[in-house]
C-alpha cells in the first residue's frame, strides 16, 4: 500500500523543507505490537480510535501513547536487559530508554488490561480483571497515578525482558501533531486476557497480521502507514516467538516519511527494509 499525497501536503512539505514553515516539535511515544498465536501466523491486538480523536481518529492502532514525565523514575523494580542495553537498542540515552520501556508497559496496561510485570523477575501477573486492578488502570489512564508508584505499591517488577524493540517512526513534518514513536513487540502473557477498556477507542479486536494487511488494502480498515507496514512485517513470521527472536537483533533507527516521486506521482517514502514486501503485494 502506497500513500499518494494530495497537492496541498506536497506544497506544505516543500515549505517545511525550505524553511518557510517551522515543523511542530515531536513528542516521545511508545507503542506495543501485542501478539498471540493464530491459525495462520501471529495475531495482533488492535484498537480503533474514536473518530473524535484529534490524532488518527477512526484509524486502527496498537496500544500506545506519549511518555509521561513520571516514567523517568529510575527507582522502579526492573527485570531483563538493563537501561544501558535498551539505550543501545533504542538509540537514546539511558534515562530516555528507561522511560520508553516504562511507557510501553504502562500504555499496554492502560489500553488492553495486559500487564508485563510480576512479583519477581521470573513470573507475570496472572489476572488483572478484578475491580481493584481496574481502579488502578483508570487512575493510570487519567494520570491520577504514576505507573512507577503503581508498581511499587503492588510490589511488582517491570518485565522489560518480555518486550522486543522493533522500529522507530517520526511523524512527517507537515503534520500539526508529531510523535517520535518507538515500536515494541510483546507476546500476550499466559493466563492474561485483553479487555475493551481504553477510553480512546470504540472497538478492539484480535486479528491475524496478514488478514489485517489484506483488510487495509481492501479499504475495509484504516491504518497509518507505520501500523500497516508493521503488520506486514510481523505477518512474515510463523508466530510470536519468531517475531520476538527477530526483534532481539533489532536496533532502532528513527524513520521520517518524506515526499518521494514514484512514476511521477508524489508518495510517502518508506524504509528500505519494507520496500520489497510492499512491492510484492498484489495490486
Amino acid at each position: 500500500m502506497r500513500i499518494q499525497l494530495p497537492e496541498h501536503l506536497v506544497t506544505a512539505a516543500r515549505e517545511y523543507a525550505d524553511g518557510t514553515r517551522e515543523a511542530a516539535e515531536p513528542r516521545n511515544a511508545a507503542t506495543v505490537v501485542l501478539l498471540r498465536k493464530g491459525g495462520a501466523g501471529p495475531e495482533v491486538y488492535l484498537l480503533r480510535r474514536q473518530t473524535s480523536m484529534a490524532f488518527a481518529g477512526g484509524f486502527c492502532v496498537f496500544p500506545g501513547g506519549g511518555v509521561d514525565p513520571r516514567d523517568f523514575d529510575a527507582e522502579v523494580a526492573w527485570a531483563g536487559p538493563t537501561r544501558a542495553a535498551w539505550a543501545t537498542r533504542l538509540g537514546v540515552d539511558e534515562a530516555t530508554a528507561g522511560a520508553l520501556v516504562c511507557a510501553a508497559v504502562r500504555e499496554t496496561f492502560e489500553e488492553s488490561g495486559v500487564l508485563l510485570a510480576g512479583s519477581s523477575a521470573h513470573d507475570v501477573v496472572a489476572d488483572t480483571t478484578g475491580d481493584d486492578w481496574e481502579a488502578d488502570r483508570e487512575a493510570l489512564e487519567g494520570r491520577d497515578l504514576a505507573f512507577t508508584e503503581f508498581l511499587e505499591r503492588r510490589g511488582l517488577v517491570l518485565r522489560s525482558d518480555l518486550l522486543g524493540a522493533w522500529a522507530g517512526w517520526l511523524t512527517p513534518v507537515f503534520e500539526p501533531r508529531r510523535y517520535r514513536t518507538w515500536f515494541f513487540v510483546a507476546e500476550l502473557p499466559e493466563g492474561q486476557r485483553t479487555r475493551d477498556v481504553s477510553s480512546e477507542s470504540d472497538e478492539v479486536t484480535w486479528q491475524g497480521a496478514e488478514a489485517t494487511v489484506e483488510a487495509v488494502e481492501a479499504n475495509e480498515m484504516f491504518m497509518l502507514p507505520p501500523t500497516y507496514l508493521t503488520c506486514l512485517e510481523v505477518g512474515q513470521s510463523a508466530g510470536p516467538a519468531e517475531v520476538l527472536a527477530e526483534a532481539a537483533s533489532h536496533t532502532v533507527e528513527m524513520f521520517t516519511p518524506e515526499v518521494e516521486q514514484v512514476d511521477g506521482v508524489d508518495m510517502l517514502s518508506m524504509p528500505e527494509r519494507v520496500r520489497a514486501l510492499v512491492e510484492a503485494r498484489p495490486r
